[in-house]
């Protein structure tokens, strides 16, 4: 073996660290035509995507609703207009005649399939409490995208209207998701803006530096524009989400800073003792290695999400794919190139300095001297943040993810306050093979569920089981022997327990063939099947990350703890958001209205996320610990000199992801802010108390044993596996 050859294991990667060098111009130039390209392909990337409801395909509400649709052009009222009288009384003769006008013109619409309204249905639900303000509603059938981005900008332009016998205020749940698409896109928008002058101020302060600073952040629009454009590409395959969008500019310029940092480092080492070709091939010969590992980690969690029966959390899968890979490829393959160029501009100006002059070293002399002390410090600590996880509750989205000043959720406050029921979120029944006292029967029951406020059906309208109006036969035509109810639950049932209401409508026992549909019902269905597929989703995540460090360490003990650990950092992170968004602590700090429960695919998401990053940290710091291990065999050691290497970088990184995602917790958006405070606190409590702390105690509690596998997975490692 040559001195400089690479330990086996390594030799592709020195053997790419050497490619990047010699051909440096020839990669950078073929680097810049990629760039380009992917950027005229990643500016047509939003059209591409597509909006999304909360639908679950071949669910019963789904199925429901589409034999609703065909026998009877009945679907879920997604469109309302508040209608409130210039004279103050809904009744009165103008107003009446006005409002049935205005229905009049707003079911001949062509894009319109059913209207409903106060003067036509006569139904309480549609009034206000005080009389002076009524609904018009309206089912708008069709593809997601084309309702909320072709025809609802259209139906405001020509229905809002403040002059005249009516003021007239668009809403319902289509124009309310909308609104939060068109507000999130504006503050990504602004985020971004903010995002990458500010990385290039933190970069310069961490490098000390310029060009690494430029470098680093040049990396991480290649990632953007690559992810991007490949996800345009999936976009013309599958369905993807627009919101798929909003992920990969969140986590690209993080995860290629992150993976930067680390290159960008381990050169400098390199840089200290080799000339420059062999320091950028034992880079990527280390670092690199370490850098792919960790965005397979990445990659594999959020590819998890791809288990979900729904498109919306398959799209983050798709994103959280690529985003990875392509961060990857610019820091091991891109970056090495610039630095064969550029690299004299990026090498440390003073020498490093001794391992053990480091506050890390100290710090983990000081863990592995008293592990017990201060691992069982640090987790009251975390256990004490994660406390409030225990209180959690799981509830709808609805008006209050946005602002107070949001047109969409002005209306909707207003409905919620002024009417004594929900008329857009009522549950339609399919009743196949019935008869007209069968239906009654049946009605009645209905309306006595808890939470149902009134039944419409073709036997009458019935209210706590008592029949109080008859039947709108126009509405509620029957086709063969099959007709359809609408039971319209309270704004209560709304607020406390939709998902229980749901149950107890399918519960109600009729004589002949029900199913249920409408908006509650798809999101008790696509709950439901959420938490079906949450435990395979979880061990699928814990499987492969665990076989991503087993193949790195060879030790089935190192892979255990990391799993542990970052469930404690997870733990941590819900915790602070049941805290913040559910109790509503620190609303008005940040700016939201506590909803009291959290909507669950948004916390799935985050977990996927958070899981990734937490096991990227686990990676880099394991690879340094297990490279001083294997150079001295020390095991107590090792630790400190580990962490000593891999610390500074990983707060760091730590500290420039976290300033990505905190930069989202300013936005408008609910979801967002969740999602930006949320990462931001689990990414630095991850890097310091978790893997500062309770790692270096826990490996000098388990000592040797870190390394340890049974014999069978040693050979297996011994044949598959990647070492150093």
């Amino acid at each position: 073996m040559t001195p400089h050859a690479p330990p086996r294991g390594q030799a592709a990667m020195h053997r790419l660290g050497r490619f990047t060098f010699q051909r440096r111009r020839t990669v950078l130039a073929t680097a810049l035509l990629v760039l380009a390209a992917a950027g005229i392909a990643a500016a047509g990337a939003m059209n591409a995507l597509v909006l999304s409801r909360y639908e679950v395909p071949g669910s019963e509400s789904i199925t429901t609703g589409d034999r609703l649709h065909e026998d009877f052009a009945v679907g879920s009222a997604n469109f309302l207009l508040l209608v409130t009288a210039a004279d103050g009384d809904v009744d009165s003769e103008t107003t009446a005649a006005a409002g049935a006008a205005l229905a009049a013109e707003l079911a001949a619409d062509a894009e319109v399939a059913r209207v409903d309204s106060y003067w036509d249905a006569a139904s309480p639900t549609l009034r206000s409490e005080d009389g002076t303000q009524a609904l018009v509603t309206a089912y708008l059938p069709g593809e997601v995208t084309h309702v909320r981005e072709d025809v609802l900008p259209r139906l405001e332009a020509e229905f809002e209207r403040t002059e005249g016998p009516l003021e007239v205020a668009i809403g319902g749940s289509d124009e309310l998701f909308r609104e939060a698409a068109a507000i999130a896109r504006e503050d990504f928008l602004l985020a971004e803006a903010i995002v990458i002058p500010g990385l290039l101020v933190l970069l310069v302060v961490i490098y000390r530096r310029p060009a690494a600073a430029f470098l680093t952040v040049g990396v991480g629009l290649f990632a953007l524009a690559v992810s991007l454009a490949a996800i345009r590409f999936i976009a013309a395959q599958v369905e993807v989400s627009t919101f798929a969008a909003n992920l990969i500019l969140v986590m690209s310029m993080g995860l290629a800073v992150d993976y930067c940092l680390f290159i960008v480092s381990r050169y400098r080492e390199e840089a200290a003792v080799h000339e420059r070709a062999e320091a950028l091939a034992r880079t990527v010969a280390r670092a690199g290695r370490t850098v792919v590992f960790s965005a397979v980690t990445v990659a594999a969690s959020l590819s998890a999400l791809l288990l979900m029966p729904f498109p919306f959390l398959r799209s983050f899968a798709y994103a959280g794919i690529v985003v990875p890979l392509a961060a990857a490829l610019g820091a091991v393959v891109v970056l090495p190139a610039a630095l064969a160029v550029w690299g004299h501009r990026v090498e440390r100006r003073a020498p490093l300095r001794p391992v053990e002059r480091g506050r890390w070293f100290r710090l983990a002399a000081a863990v592995t001297r008293r592990p017990v002390l201060w691992g069982t410090g640090a987790l009251v600590l975390v256990l004490t943040l994660a406390s409030p996880l225990l209180g959690v509750r799981f509830g709808v989205p609805d008006e209050r993810t946005l602002p107070e000043d949001a047109p969409s959720r002005v209306v909707t406050d207003q409905v919620t306050a002024g009417f004594t029921a929900e008329e857009t979120d009522a549950l339609q029944v399919l009743a196949e093979d019935a008869d007209e006292a069968a239906l009654a029967a049946y009605a009645a029951d209905l309306s006595e569920v808890d939470g149902i406020a009134q039944v419409d059906s073709a036997a009458g309208r019935f209210v706590e089981g008592r029949l109080v109006a008859p039947a709108d036969t126009e509405r509620f035509a029957w086709s063969a022997d099959d007709t359809w109810l609408s039971a319209v639950p309270t704004g209560a049932a709304m607020r406390d327990d939709p998902y229980a209401m749901v149950g107890e409508v399918r519960a109600v026992a009729a004589p002949f063939a029900t199913s249920v549909s409408g908006y509650p019902a798809d999101l008790a269905d696509f709950r439901d099947a959420l938490l079906d597929r949450l435990p395979l989703l979880l061990a699928l995540i814990v499987v492969i990350t665990f076989a991503v460090l087993f193949l790195m360490t060879g030790s089935v003990v190192a892979p255990l703890k990391a799993t542990v650990l970052n469930g404690l950092s997870l733990a941590v992170m819900f915790g602070a958001l049941v805290w913040v968004f559910q109790e509503g602590n620190l609303s008005g700090l940040i700016g939201f209205t506590p909803q009291g429960s959290f909507e669950p695919s948004i916390p799935i998401l985050m977990f996927c996320v958070a899981y990734g990053l937490s096991m990227d940290y686990e990676v880099f710091m394991l690879a340094r610990i297990k490279e001083e291990y294997d150079r001295t065999g020390d095991a107590t050691g090792s630790i400190a000199a580990g962490l000593q290497r891999s610390a500074p970088l990983v707060t760091a990184a730590a500290l420039v992801l976290a300033f990505t995602f905190a930069v989202y917790a300013t936005g408008d958006v609910v979801f967002l802010q969740m999602l930006g405070l949320g990462m931001a606190l689990a990414v630095l409590v991850d890097a310091t108390v978790i893997r500062g702390i309770l790692l270096p105690s826990a490996m000098r509690l388990t000592g040797r044993a870190n390394w340890w596998a049974p014999a069978p997975l040693r050979r297996l490692h011994e044949r598959i596996g990647l070492r150093d």
